[in-house]
């Protein structure tokens, strides 16, 4: 029997970077509590498959339970993130997922370049000293949000759905996953992020948390496209308990300006509501106005004075608790969520590319998280 010669704290870190307990970490693993606590007070060695098991339980390279000292885990991205409390270290989720945009993104920028693909002119077109409504205007016109595409939708689940098409039409991945992969144990926290943009003007991309509120995930696009148009990059966690003028990070304030602008414009906003008796008879006028959800009009009243902070706070909580799902807005089979977590434009491309035999089946799998039969299915369904 072969021990595995891995460093006790690195045993540790792999655990608590989980934030399992001893007994739960055995369990995973396959072991008694006290056969992992004694790995971790070095008074016994795992096996080298035992080994391989808990790199494969804890999310980490089987190399990294080598090492002297626990690696430094720094996010790739600039973090816009607010949170109460001491600096948490991003969760093996939420890295994972992260990761894994960015290696469809990279991909996504030497196939656009390949293709001889033009640059996307919006990324970078603003700064944050332009105006919001200059910003929004120009976020409307290149991305089709008017009239003609509220009509189109019956509602607002129809309407995100159409704005997300359209986005991805101009040339922007649009990602939405609630867990890693295809393992639907492994969900995304809310509370960690809601969503991340990548600026860059060959492949932007936008990734949104759907373990978020349903009524949520408009707005969270919207916001997501106004950091592009800035060219700011960066991870999100909007507290939607306050208002855009509260948020504490400069540039997620801006850009939670821009997303209410873009989806409900302020003076015309203003223009109608007060036609209807009540608060909730007012919302849903807007709604059916606007195809956005009751989150998003009720949010955009509080911004705008319309309402009271204890109004606010009374109908966010009942519309917020009413529409959590941890299910992609629309339901439907497995092509369209896996087109849903993989882009659409990005899974065609690469689909594509693969029947062209310029990317091996091995690769394609690999990209999309799935195994080589599953790919081979998915490729003639929707080829």
């Amino acid at each position: 029997m072969v021990e595995a010669l891995v460093t006790p704290k690195l045993i540790t870190w792999a655990r608590t970077r989980n934030k399992l307990s001893i007994p739960l970490a055995a369990s995973k693993v396959g072991v008694s509590a006290e056969t992992f606590d004694s790995w971790e007070k070095n008074e016994a060695r795992p096996t080298l498959r035992q080994a391989q098991e808990l790199a494969h339980r804890m999310y980490v390279p089987l190399g990294y339970l080598y090492l002297s000292a626990p690696p430094v885990e720094n996010l790739p991205l600039p973090d816009f993130r607010k949170v109460s409390g001491p600096p948490q270290p991003p969760s093996p989720e939420f890295l994972d997922v992260l990761y894994d945009a960015l290696r469809k993104q990279d991909w996504y920028r030497e196939h656009q370049e390949l293709e001889r693909a033009e640059p996307a002119s919006f990324i970078r077109k603003f700064s944050l000293d332009d105006s919001v409504k200059t910003i929004a205007s120009d976020i409307r016109l290149t991305i089709g949000v008017n009239e003609s595409m509220r009509r189109r939708a019956h509602n607002w689940e129809d309407f995100l759905t159409d704005f997300i098409h359209c986005t991805e039409t101009k040339g922007v991945l649009v990602l939405r996953q609630g867990f890693v992969g295809n393992n639907t144990f492994r969900r995304l926290n809310v509370k960690e992020f809601r969503g991340f943009a990548i600026s860059d003007s060959m492949a932007p991309l936008i990734f949104i948390n759907d373990q978020d509120f349903k009524v949520a995930k408009i707005f969270t696009l919207a916001h997501e496209l106004a950091h592009l148009w800035i060219g700011e990059s960066g991870i999100s966690n909007l507290d939607y308990s306050r208002r855009s003028t509260e948020q504490e990070n400069t540039i997620d304030r801006f850009c939670d300006k821009i997303a209410a602008e873009i989806l409900t414009p302020a003076d015309d906003f203003r223009d109608y509501w007060g036609f209807q008796p009540s608060i909730k008879e007012n919302i849903d006028y807007l709604v059916r106005r606007y195809r956005v959800s009751r989150f998003v009009v009720l949010r955009r009243a509080y911004d705008l004075d319309l309402i009271t902070h204890s109004e606010y706070q009374t109908y966010y909580k009942a519309f917020l608790e009413d529409k959590k799902s941890p299910k992609p807005d629309g339901g439907g089979g497995f092509d369209r969520l896996f087109l849903y977590r993989n882009s659409t434009a990005f899974t065609f491309a690469l689909l594509g590319s693969m029947i062209e035999g310029k990317v091996s089946y091995i690769d394609a799998a690999r990209l999309l998280n799935v195994k080589m039969k599953s790919l081979i299915s998915i490729r003639d369904r929707l080829l």
